[in-house]
């Protein structure tokens, strides 16, 4: 009997890609915020506090979605070795 071994990311991996994602993410806010509101500074504003919140949002997601099997290629381990 196989044991199942599922993959998944290491810490440094997920807050890697939280930070990339929310750089993208907040210059997304910032270009809507200024023109909604057509104040540079209240723009930068809003998009510095959204860059921390969602990055832990985000963060907590990710390692969230690692602990459960849902969706994830079961990978069994090799019977030899080459």
């Amino acid at each position: 009997m196989s044991k199942k071994i599922y993959t998944g990311e290491k810490n440094y991996r997920s807050i890697i890609k939280a930070a990339s994602w929310r750089v993208i993410g907040t210059i997304d806010t910032i270009a809507i915020s200024f023109i909604i509101t057509g104040n540079i500074k209240f723009a930068v504003s809003i998009g510095g506090v959204e860059l921390f919140t969602k990055m832990f949002l985000y963060y907590l997601h990710e390692r969230g979605w690692n602990k459960i099997s849902f969706g994830k290629i079961e990978q069994k381990p090799n019977d030899y070795q080459i």
